[in-house]
């Protein structure tokens, strides 16, 4: 009887696709940032978050923004490339890839996904390397990092920029080495579905001082260094982080272990629970170079299944659970093609097949082992 009521109650809740944690410490921090009357950018918390961060990733500075998309473009733009000047990013992933290239006059180059693991293709990266490409973006997705070695090695050898982008990877490593801490510069989103949030922003980490102190300018509208602080030496953003936003992160930042923790074992019951539905793929716990970190739990349709993955996701949505469809590729994005970013005739398949095909499952930190038995029982039912 328990049990029926038990059931009957998560029926009846809405299961949102994110659902953060936030501690008894960020509490505390906040309430201190509010009782001492430093809310703004130029507080305490904000400074110590910085080093604690970039400490954290092993690199010498870290540079606090709005977002992960204001932490792109501030340090593409810092690298003072010419207009036309090539990057490399996938196709499979969030449109501030493309959008932090194309405002800062640069051309973006795609290049498709690797099934196994739904990051960049290492053979298609290296190959689209050309006279033009000053940059590559290395952008981590969802679970796995990408496979860095040879790309690191190839642009080292020609002199490319490597930039990574590592938003959905907070805490995770490659290679026994912790993301964040390779090439020139890593970005990093504090958005609230992920490891770390503090609501909304973003970071920059970087062991390169002249890049650092380029994107604190940046950030902050450029104000003048010659003794004329209204006389701006560059065309800025204001893009600052403020001191409440700080203390939040402080606080998450205590709890990085126990999260990683928790997003994994997350992922291991979904694939405890889903391992036998052979309609579905689902990622695995650890590859050659990394423990999957399950920044969300992602179910990929298998080809010829005879249900639609929009038709899946209704259906769930009518037992309340909520999910969100994979990314929807840049070649196919209306505008870009829209503004002659793109050409309309460009195939990326993988990448098509994943946006396609491809949702994930409610995967925050506030969700229960009992949620997910739920969610999994209905994933069960539906594709069958």
């Amino acid at each position: 009887m328990k049990l029926m009521s038990q059931k009957l109650k998560l029926k009846n809740r809405f299961i949102p696709v994110n659902t953060p944690k936030i501690f008894s410490q960020e509490r505390k921090l906040v309430n201190k940032a509010l009782t001492t009357g430093w809310i703004s950018s130029e507080g305490p918390a904000v400074k110590q978050f910085e080093k604690k961060f970039s400490n954290f990733n092993k690199r010498k500075f870290g540079i606090t923004v709005t977002s992960g998309t204001a932490a792109l473009e501030i340090i593409i733009k810092s690298l003072n490339l010419k207009k036309g000047d090539e990057i490399i990013i996938p196709s499979f992933t969030i449109i501030s890839s493309v959008m932090c290239i194309i405002k800062n006059g640069l051309k973006p180059v795609l290049v498709d996904s690797d099934l196994e693991n739904w990051n960049m293709s290492i053979p298609q990266t290296i190959k689209k390397i050309g006279k033009k490409t000053k940059a590559i973006i290395i952008t981590h997705i969802y679970g796995f990092p990408v496979d860095m070695q040879k790309i690191i090695r190839v642009a080292k050898k020609k002199k490319i920029i490597i930039i990574e982008d590592a938003a959905e990877m907070i805490g995770q490593k490659y290679k026994k080495k912790i993301c964040g801490s390779f090439g020139i510069a890593s970005t990093f989103s504090f958005y609230a579905n992920k490891h770390i949030t503090t609501g909304e922003g973003g970071m920059i980490v970087t062991n390169d001082k002249k890049i650092y102190e380029k994107c604190k300018s940046l950030r902050n509208l450029c104000f003048g260094s010659k003794g004329n602080r209204f006389n701006h030496d560059d065309i800025g953003w204001n893009y600052r982080f403020t001191n409440i936003q700080a203390a939040i992160g402080l606080g998450q930042l205590q709890n990085i272990n126990w999260i990683v923790k928790r997003k994994r074992e997350i992922g291991k019951r979904y694939i405890d629970k889903l391992r036998n539905n052979k309609n579905i793929i689902i990622q695995k716990r650890k590859n050659n170079y990394s423990e999957n970190i399950f920044w969300v739990f992602g179910i990929l349709l298998k080809k010829g299944y005879r249900q639609k993955r929009d038709e899946i996701t209704k259906k769930l949505l009518k037992n309340n659970i909520q999910t969100r469809n994979f990314f929807h590729p840049m070649h196919k994005q209306s505008i870009l093609i829209k503004k002659g970013i793109f050409k309309k005739n460009l195939k990326f398949p993988n990448a098509e097949y994943l946006s396609k095909n491809g949702f994930y499952l409610p995967s925050g930190l506030g969700l229960t082992n009992q949620q997910i038995d739920f969610i999994c029982e209905k994933v069960n039912n539906i594709i069958y």
